[in-house]
């Protein structure tokens, strides 16, 4: 077993590690198909062997060869160290500096296979979001990690350590990029090229810029958004009863069976791969898993059992009601109205009293919180929630979306209804053009049921996974009809649900303690709730009051609900204002020794300023600059300019490849007033250059938000747009 001394001391070459191939018993990435000529291959395969010395390349090359032959891609599984991949202490990381040993503590976080989907691939989510392309460049990064000065930067390209480079003191440590090509060659066919060759990868967002905390890392924002959705679409803010249907429990979808619980609804959510969902099971984040699509709908029904009086019988009528899950026969195939006869018979004894069955939503009125993990592909349920429907009237989900990996659907992010898992991976290798056809016409499917479903008192939405953009390539009907290019029938969770959230300065907030110790995370959640009650008792707005209050449940309940899962670390949507606050509360805590080691600070990419796309993030902004992607780049550079311990900057990551740029940070708090002054400087960058994007392109929210920030902060001038108040106007002119 290797130590972290020898993890940081290079690749290991003399002797080379034991070749021990893929682990069993892990999840495994699915096998790409690059489709690379000959000319390609090698090309692919020298560039694999210039990460190691002459002496031991003829050894090498067959085993990468064969690598990229089996599974299109040179990860170079001898590398793949020995040691248990977790997020250490950080004292026990062997560096010059505290921000390098945060970053060590960062990355091993994002391979720790209790995080990580395929941690033998180096994918931390979604099903393709790489840390690095290969295991060399990992060993290398530790090494310069490790020698790194106050006055060095380690440039990373697309994985790929590209070395230390002098720098000062208050330049970031670290900066990133990962899949910046050329806009004309930014497809997803020449992707797949690139990324075999080893010269490019998709780092998703937090995957690539090293900054995911496990599935917590989305369970906050899939709370507010289940929460805002029954506020807009059912009226309500009690979701007890209410049943939400969606789909995956892998990498960051895993955090809707937490999120249904946490908000009191019944959440049922399909998953193909047995792995990942016995995972979440084991994890405590599924409270119960079936195969069964019966089972499924027996947790969502009650069955009404009455003794009905038989002709001659004077016996008087009993009453009985009794819950299908506790029930040991199965009920089910006998439907309304129909007879449970003794064994043996077909029918009841002449004279017998007859049990009738009644299935009713009693079940609903039992308000009974539930995280059921449904083992099968989400069309057949979608699929069998209609025929429920048909035949019984009965429309047994309110609430609905999907979290499938869609921005990748062809190559293991949408698994086919018409396949089982293991022949879909066999297929998507062997025939990819026939496991297309399949995909699309099962997300035809899907869609079909959807709409049905929509007609009753049922609301779904894209929860920006390229869901609906997948399905209209692929021909379901999905049409909105006089809409611009980023609306579809559904709307995106951004447009109708989390949009104005980011438009007042709201997003994903987060921070770990590298301590590892729990008690620190306790510390920094007493610190936060705090900072935002006396936010409340201040005075506030009451729309924002409502996101307040909001993260208040949120912090005082998240230790109860057991998010960690790796690094001690926690998640909070705040504005402006509460980050600054949290921040400097937490800095100072460290200096006064009640956190005992650095904390780190960031966000999901997917958030107020970080993330330009136009199918996402961005997809409601109307003035026709959802596809520009000024914001992403200018946070990433901005950020960098005010303290940032490092920065990345990505394309793709939530729709896909080609659909997005989105940005970054690691900041560490240390305790010191320099620490301070980065957060206080950076972080309201961080959040206003959103906000101003926003207002600017008619966010009559954002408006408000920066107008308020520019009387509370004097060197914060922002340029505000003023409205066409007569439409005629432009009507008129246009006629000219």
């Amino acid at each position: 077993m290797s130590s972290l001394q020898v993890l940081c001391s290079g690749l290991p070459l003399r002797p080379l590690p034991e070749n021990r191939g893929r682990q069993a018993g892990v999840p495994h990435a699915p096998v790409r198909t690059p489709g690379l000529s000959l000319e390609e291959k090698q090309l692919a395969l020298r560039n694999a062997l210039r990460y190691f010395p002459a002496d031991v390349q003829e050894l090498l090359a067959p085993e990468f060869a064969q690598e990229l032959q089996l599974y299109g891609h040179i990860y170079m599984y001898r590398f793949c160290p020995d040691i248990e991949m977790r997020a250490y202490p950080v004292e026990q990381y062997p560096c010059q500096t505290k921000a390098a040993a945060a970053i060590m503590h960062m990355i091993m976080n994002n391979l720790d296979p209790a995080v990580a989907q395929f941690p033998q691939e180096l994918v931390t989510y979604g099903g393709n979001g790489q840390v690095f392309s290969n295991w060399a460049q990992f060993w290398l990064t530790m090494f310069y990690l490790s020698k790194m000065t106050e006055e060095q930067t380690l440039v990373m390209y697309s994985g790929h350590p590209l070395g230390l480079f002098p720098s000062s003191r208050s330049a970031p440590r670290l900066i990133i990029t990962n899949g910046m090509v050329i806009p004309n060659y930014s497809s997803r066919m020449e992707y797949e090229k690139l990324f075999a060759l080893g010269v490019t990868m998709y780092g998703q967002m937090t995957a690539g810029s090293y900054c995911y905390i496990g599935p917590q890392g989305i369970v906050h924002g899939t709370v507010l958004t289940v929460l805002n959705a029954a506020r807009r679409y059912l009226g309500i803010e009690d979701l007890a009863g209410k049943v939400f249907i969606t789909s995956g429990l892998g990498g960051m979808s895993g955090a809707q069976a937490k999120a249904a619980v946490i908000v009191g609804c019944i959440g049922v959510i399909a998953e193909v791969d047995k792995a990942a969902l016995e995972k979440r099971h084991k994890q405590g984040w599924l409270m119960e898993v079936t195969d069964s699509l019966d089972r499924c709908i027996q947790r969502l029904r009650v069955v009404e059992l009455g003794l009905q009086q038989a002709p001659g019988w004077a016996g008087p009528p009993v009453a009985l009601r009794l819950c299908v899950l506790s029930y040991l026969v199965d009920l089910a195939p006998l439907g309304e109205g129909r007879c449970l006869a003794p064994s043996g018979f077909s029918s009841p004894l002449p004279g017998a009293p007859v049990l009738l069955l009644c299935p009713s939503r009693e079940a609903r009125k039992r308000k009974e919180v539930l995280s059921l993990g449904y083992h099968g592909n989400v069309v057949a349920l979608w699929e069998r929630l209609v025929h429920e429907l048909d035949t019984t009237g009965e429309c047994l989900v309110d609430l609905g979306s999907d979290q499938t990996s869609c921005h990748n659907p062809f190559n293991g992010g949408y698994y086919p209804v018409q396949l089982s898992f293991t022949e879909a991976q066999s297929l998507m290798a062997s025939n990819p053009a026939v496991f297309k056809d399949l995909v699309q016409e099962s997300l035809r499917r899907q869609v079909s049921a959807i709409n049905r479903l929509a007609k009753e008192k049922f609301f779904f939405w894209d929860y920006g996974n390229a869901f609906l953009l997948e399905a209209q390539r692929a021909g379901a009907d999905v049409e909105k009809k006089g809409a611009g290019r980023t609306e579809f029938r559904y709307p995106s969770y951004v447009q109708h649900i989390m949009g104005d959230i980011f438009s007042q300065g709201f997003g994903p907030f987060r921070w770990v303690c590298t301590s590892g110790d729990p008690q620190d995370l306790a510390v920094t959640d007493e610190l936060a709730a705090s900072v935002l009650e006396e936010a409340i008792a201040d005075g506030v707005k009451a729309s924002v009051k409502l996101q307040y209050m909001d993260n208040i449940r949120w912090i005082r309940e998240a230790a109860r609900h057991r998010l960690v899962v790796g690094s001690q670390a926690r998640i909070l949507y705040s504005d402006q204002k509460g980050r600054v606050a949290i921040a400097v509360a937490i800095n100072q805590a460290i200096a006064c020794r009640r956190i005992k080691a650095p904390v780190v600070l960031s966000r999901d990419h997917h958030d107020v300023s970080g993330t330009d796309s136009p199918f996402r993030e961005t997809s409601n902004i109307y003035d026709g600059s959802a596809f520009c992607a000024d914001m992403a780049v200018q946070n990433f550079v901005g950020d960098a300019c005010r303290g940032a311990t490092w920065v990345a900057l990505h394309n793709g990551g939530g729709v896909g490849w080609g659909e997005v740029i989105n940005g970054g940070f690691g900041l560490v708090l240390d305790g010191t007033p320099e620490a301070e002054q980065r957060a206080r400087l950076m972080l309201s960058w961080d959040v206003s250059n959103g906000v101003a994007r926003r207002c600017w392109s008619g966010n009559q929210k954002a408006y408000e938000i920066i107008c308020q920030t520019m009387q509370e902060n004097s060197s914060l001038v922002v340029t505000l747009p003023h409205e066409v108040e007569d439409e005629r106007v432009l009507q008129q002119a246009l006629q000219l």
